[in-house]
């Protein structure tokens, strides 16, 4: 079998689909997350570029995040997703209301 391409930026969920937080962690601890949680964004917030020792992957609830990874720029919005790698570097931009996503956390094995 051959591998499928990943993206940073996964195909939006249609706001119809919203999961609930807690499908949303059900699920993503049945995919091997170890953590699951809701992050919460106060407006106009700029965190440079930076990784994290942990692979991401995340779902848009509220607000607006203007997310870099690499050479791309996209603007996130509710039912927008992203998935980070381990250590990958990125920059974050918060909207002027905010933001609100859930993120699943996958550690590395020790």
């Amino acid at each position: 079998m051959t591998p499928q391409p990943t993206t940073a930026f996964p195909s939006p969920i249609a706001l119809d689909a919203m999961p609930s937080f807690s499908d949303y962690e059900a699920d993503a601890v049945g995919r091997g997350f170890d953590e699951v949680m809701e992050r919460v964004w106060t407006p106009g917030t700029h965190v440079h570029t930076h990784g994290h020792p942990f692979a991401v992957e995340a779902l848009m609830v509220d607000g607006e995040l203007t997310l870099t990874i690499g050479d791309e720029t996209r603007v996130l919005h509710r039912g927008d997703r992203f998935t980070l790698t381990h250590d990958q570097p990125h920059e974050e931009l918060y909207g002027g209301e905010g933001a609100v996503y859930w993120v699943a956390r996958r550690h590395a094995a020790d």
